[in-house]
Parts: structure tokens; C-alpha cells; sequence
């Protein structure tokens, strides 16, 4: 038994390396994921939600440079709350037009300034003045608060991949249970099951996330917690469908007439086999999610400033669109589709691999 399972397995992962668009939609994922964990790692700019401003560069174009005096903050975070949290005390950055230096004072012009120049004392400098002084690149340019748009982008990775995870989970937990009762006890169970499935499905999936939203309030995890409300429906009806059809099995009837639990008979026989549907539908819950998290930053109700999010971001430049810097909406739209296509033909590659009726 043991054996046939392990070929099983076998040949549903051979399956899957042959779809090369799931294949490549698979790496797509896995880079996005490592950007969402060590996002401050490799982010240019590590300050807490890349909320550095530098309002004489705002707006500026791809691969924009700068002259920048920079100076470390010596507050020091450790490694496992810097990979979550960023930077608390970010460093000193200032775009300068030019630099001189006078007897033991490093004077700074700042850029688009006609301010006084700025000074400082080579005593109060760790370093040769010219290790302060270096040229940056805003290789995504920067967006209308002077931030680096490559950071942002980089950081909001993490909610819109996270989001789908836990929204996707919450949808499990509860599709899977009440979809699981409703199909395997039939009955009133299945009528009242039905009736809620069928109102919920009848409302807008925004409009409900919206209305959820803000009866928890605004925030990082509310957020996650109304899409993944909103999304256990699609399992449920898979569920409910596959356990309809499964349950009139023999080796069902066969663990019944053995005295099995109702509980032992639905975890242990009849959920495995119906796993491939709820692992594609999982999929797609997963660039669902995605979507509707995006549209609600985009509205103003999902993550809150300064936590940045790819709708969000969209939302502070879509009126560039028509002021000649279509970039800064443009990129993280870019960002949004790719991984929610990657989510789309990775769902269709597994419904292919899982399908043991073909043979290619």
C-alpha cells in the first residue's frame, strides 16, 4: 500500500516538471518569497517600511543618482528583529549638490536648497569624510515623497504574499470543516450549510471584506483576517461536492461496517483522497486574496500608511499615470500581475499533475 502511494507521488511530481509555465511559476513564487522574508535585508533602503524621505528627489525617474552624505545610526537591532522589523533608527541621509572641506569642518551643500550649508566636525567623524559621501541610485526612481520606490516595492511584497497564506489558511480551517459536515451528514445540516454558502456567495466579495474590515477596524491583521472570512466559501462548496461523491465509495461503506468514528472516516479516508481539488482551489484563493488586498489599499481601507503595500502604492500615483510618470503606478501593477498569474498557472499545473486519469 505503502508502495503504490509512494509511485503515486511520484508520478504526480513528474507530471508537474513537465508543465514548464508551472514550473516557472513555482521559482516566480519562491523568489517572491525570500524577497517577503529578507525584504529589509536586501532592501537599499532597511528603515522601518522603507519611510525614508528625501522630499529634493521626489518623483524622480528610474535609475536616478544622487551625491548622498550618509551616516550609520548606531543603534543596532538584532538580526531576527531586523528581518522583521527593519531598521527603528534609520540612517542619516542627505542628498547634497556638493561637499568641501576647511580646516577640520566638512561643510554640505544640500541639493535644491538655498539654505546655509551644513557643517560638521571631522572630530565628530568616525571615518575619512569621503567614506560618508557616496553616490546612490534610485534604480525604480523615487516616489512623491522622496522614497526609494524599489524599497517599497520590496517590502510590500511581504503583505501581499503573506496575506494570501494566512487568508488561504483561514479559508481552510473553515471551508474544509463546514464543507466536510454539510456533504458527509446530508440532511438539514447540508440544507442550513447551503443557505449560508448561498447568501454569502450573493454578496460582493469586496463589499463583504469591506463590511468585515470595518467592523474589525482598520489595520495590518485585520485586514488579513476579513479576506480569509470571505474566501472559506469556494472550499466549502469543493469539499461539500467531493464528499458527496466519495462517501458512496466501498471503502467507505467498508470503514462504516467496521465502526469506525464519523471523524476517523472523514480525516483519514475521505479527505486524503479529495486533497488535489482543495489544493487548486487553494491556489486560486491564494491570487484572490492577493487581488482583493490590493483593492482594498488601493480604497484607503486596507494597510495603513507608512506600511507600504503594492495597492497602496498605486493608489498615492495613479494620477501620475497622466502627468507623464506612469512608472510609479505601473511597476507595482506589474508586481501585483506577475505574482497573481504565477498563483493562477501554478493552480492549473497542479489540477493537471493531480489528475491520475492522464498519462502524458
Amino acid at each position: 500500500m505503502r508502495k503504490e502511494s509512494n509511485s503515486l507521488s511520484h508520478f504526480t511530481v513528474q507530471k508537474f516538471k513537465k508543465n514548464t509555465s508551472g514550473l516557472l511559476s513555482f521559482i516566480v513564487i519562491c523568489i517572491y518569497g525570500l524577497i517577503a522574508i529578507f525584504c529589509y535585508a536586501i532592501s537599499p533602503d532597511s528603515s522601518s517600511n522603507a519611510n525614508q524621505m528625501h522630499l529634493e528627489i521626489h518623483s524622480k525617474q528610474p535609475g536616478y543618482q544622487v551625491m548622498m552624505f550618509e551616516k550609520a545610526s548606531n543603534k543596532k537591532k538584532s538580526f531576527f528583529n531586523f528581518i522583521l522589523e527593519g531598521q527603528e533608527i534609520p540612517n542619516i541621509e542627505i542628498p547634497i549638490s556638493n561637499y568641501s572641506i576647511q580646516n577640520d569642518t566638512l561643510f554640505l551643500s544640500e541639493l535644491n536648497s538655498q539654505k546655509k550649508e551644513l557643517t560638521y566636525s571631522l572630530n565628530q567623524l568616525n571615518h575619512p569624510p569621503e567614506n560618508y559621501i557616496k553616490t546612490k541610485i534610485f534604480y525604480f526612481g523615487t516616489d512623491r515623497y522622496g522614497r526609494d520606490l524599489l524599497s517599497r516595492i520590496l517590502v510590500g511584497t511581504r503583505i501581499s504574499f503573506f496575506i494570501g497564506f494566512i487568508a488561504v489558511f483561514i479559508s481552510l480551517i473553515l471551508g474544509i470543516s463546514i464543507g466536510a459536515l454539510a456533504g458527509y451528514f446530508g440532511g438539514k445540516i447540508d440544507t442550513f450549510v447551503m443557505w449560508i454558502i448561498n447568501i454569502t456567495w450573493s454578496i460582493p466579495t469586496l463589499l463583504l471584506v469591506i463590511a468585515i474590515t470595518l467592523a474589525l477596524g482598520k489595520g495590518f491583521w485585520q485586514v488579513f483576517i476579513a479576506v480569509g472570512l470571505t474566501m472559506w466559501v469556494e472550499v466549502a462548496r469543493v469539499v461539500r461536492g467531493q464528499i458527496l461523491s466519495t462517501k458512496k465509495l466501498q471503502y467507505i461503506e467498508a470503514a462504516r461496517a467496521l465502526g469506525y468514528s464519523n471523524f476517523r472516516i472523514i480525516s483519514k479516508h475521505i479527505l486524503p483522497n479529495i486533497i488535489g481539488p482543495i489544493i487548486v482551489i487553494s491556489a486560486a484563493n491564494f491570487a484572490g486574496a492577493i487581488l482583493i488586498e490590493s483593492g482594498l489599499s488601493f480604497l484607503g481601507i486596507g494597510a495603513q500608511p507608512p506600511t507600504p503595500s503594492w495597492g497602496g502604492i498605486i493608489k498615492d500615483h495613479f494620477n501620475y499615470i497622466i502627468l507623464g510618470k506612469p512608472y510609479l503606478a505601473i511597476i507595482p501593477g506589474l508586481a501585483i500581475m506577475s505574482l497573481v498569474m504565477s498563483f493562477m498557472l501554478i493552480g492549473n499545473a497542479l489540477r493537471d499533475a493531480l489528475d491520475v486519469k492522464t498519462k502524458s
